[in-house]
């Protein structure tokens, strides 16, 4: 038995010991370092325990036999060490195969701040996915050798056509159902091809594009990787705290226009509002009031509102703005439940404060064994008595229009004095699991997952087909509206004001 000095002794060693190995371990860390692959295993039967456990749209859109044969394969691939990338890209490609939108992989914290600080070669060009080519959509890097004009037919990248790569690298993307307007979509934003194509398969040094020229010929043009610009430190501002100061608030009034903004014709009566988010953070109710009120006072008959790269955010932002549309009441849910309250992965799974409150005083478990949020299942919502709007409304629609922003598009949809223009959103137009969505880290490699906990089903009486909510008049791009920068479902949005004028 130890004396009560040496037991001191001890456990100062312990801790001496303890600060040695984490030292060791952070120094030892490499984001090329390949985790073994007993670790990987383990993270691996995590995600799939977790998934199978708490997911409440696993079976959705994928048969159970289907999704168990994705889970065995995902596991048969860890047959050796890998990488994170590496092991990230197989997790990717079966979490894809659930076909919902709020699930996703991301890397560890340690690889994100590897990425924001290496100051890694980045893939030169975006491209976009059309319906029937792939084309050069933006160069944006201006050092790269690579000098293609925009809307150039692209045919191939190392030999293997273009269509294929981009087949191959949207698997790995989560999707909103049967949604293939999305995933043509994700990866034609920027950044997103040289995005997926390093996660996949990697980046090489140099590349061999294939592409059209301006006679229809098949020609071939190699590029490299671009180093990003080193940062001028030596250049130091003159008052550098006051312009600081100013440098955050015109920052923040330039966050707060890019998020939402009003533009008003008076010429044509017209307001144009792009709403790009209805996250938190944003001041989405006051300028609601705000834009509503000046629509009233300048007697506004027509009001463009475009949610074309609305990715969602919180349900009560988009209800606010639908409020101020709808003539009728409204509800947002048929139903609304999660598969489980607690989780025998507790430790593993990032709840915030205020998604453990409402997991444990405020779903309540049902005849059907699931937890149900009654508020949303019985809650209609009522039109806004105070500057609702009565005139035209056309709502710009398209892939990137995604969870709360497509129900806002399902929820307006009919009504006599809205037409929704574009394309089809990226949401699905029955339902989807989200609403309160936390990470799960797995323990080894620190890549983390996000796990939806609620499905929504928006009307029971819809065809759950896996789409999303179809516009009233479609309108796409086309190449040579790429080739010309024109935004084609503004102007069709402007002919028709005019005609009704």
């Amino acid at each position: 038995m130890l004396t009560h000095r040496y037991r001191l002794v001890f456990l100062i060693g312990l801790v001496i010991a303890s600060l040695q190995s984490c030292v060791v371990s952070k120094k030892s860390w490499s984001p090329s370092t390949p985790y073994a692959k007993e670790q990987l295993q383990k993270d691996y039967r995590l995600f799939r325990n977790i998934l199978e456990e708490s997911h409440p749209s696993l079976y959705w859109y994928t048969a159970k036999d289907s999704m168990d044969y994705y889970f065995d394969w995902g596991y048969r691939q860890l047959n050796d060490s890998m990488t994170e990338p590496q092991f990230r890209s197989i997790l990717s490609y079966v979490i894809a195969k659930i076909k919902c939108g709020h699930t996703s992989t991301r890397y560890s914290r340690k690889f994100l701040h590897f990425l924001d600080t290496a100051q890694l070669p980045q893939f030169p060009i975006s491209i976009k996915v059309l319906d029937r080519d792939t084309v050069v959509l933006n160069n944006y890097i201006q050092r790269s050798n690579l000098k293609l004009a925009r809307g150039t037919i692209l045919t191939s990248l190392n030999g293997a056509p273009i269509k294929r790569i981009v087949d191959s690298l949207v698997l790995h993307i989560p999707q909103d159902g049967n949604n293939e307007n999305y995933l043509m979509q994700t990866i034609s934003n920027r950044g997103a091809f040289g995005g997926w194509l390093r996660l996949v398969a990697g980046y090489v040094p140099a590349y061999q594009l294939g592409y059209l020229d301006s006679l229809g010929r098949e020609q071939q043009t190699v590029f490299n990787l671009v180093d990003p610009p080193k940062k001028d430190s030596s250049r130091k501002p003159i008052l550098p705290e006051i312009r600081r100061q100013l440098k955050r608030r015109e920052q923040r009034a330039n966050e707060l226009d890019r998020a939402r903004s009003l533009q008003i014709d008076t010429g044509l009566s017209t307001g144009y509002m792009t709403v790009n988010t209805f996250n938190n953070g944003y001041q989405l109710k006051s300028f609601f009031r705000s834009a509503f009120k000046d629509l009233r006072r300048f007697n506004i008959q027509h009001l463009v509102i475009d949610i074309r790269s609305n990715g969602g955010g919180n349900v009560a932002h988009s209800t606010l703005l639908t409020k101020k549309i709808r003539n009728t009441p409204f509800k947002l849910a048929d139903s609304l439940y999660a598969v489980k309250r607690k989780s025998r992965y507790g430790n593993y799974i990032r709840y915030n404060s205020v998604t453990g409150i409402f997991m444990r005083f405020i779903s309540k478990k049902k005849a059907d064994g699931f937890y149900h949020f009654g508020y949303f299942e019985r809650k209609q919502f009522k039109p806004a008595l105070r500057d609702r709007y009565k005139g035209k409304v056309y709502v710009l629609t398209g892939p990137n229009s995604f969870s709360a922003a497509a129900i806002f598009a399902l929820t307006v949809k009919g009504q006599s004095n809205v037409t929704l223009i574009g394309e089809e959103t990226g949401g699905a137009a029955y339902g989807n699991s989200a609403w309160f969505i936390p990470d799960v880290r797995l323990p080894e490699t620190g890549i983390r997952f996000r796990l939806p906990k609620f499905r929504l089903v928006i009307n029971k009486n819809a065809v759950k087909d896996g789409r999303g909510v179809l516009p009233d008049i479609e309108v796409k791009a086309t190449r040579q509206s790429v080739i010309e920068n024109r935004d084609l479902k503004v102007e069709t949005v402007r002919q028709l004001i005019i005609q009704k004028r």
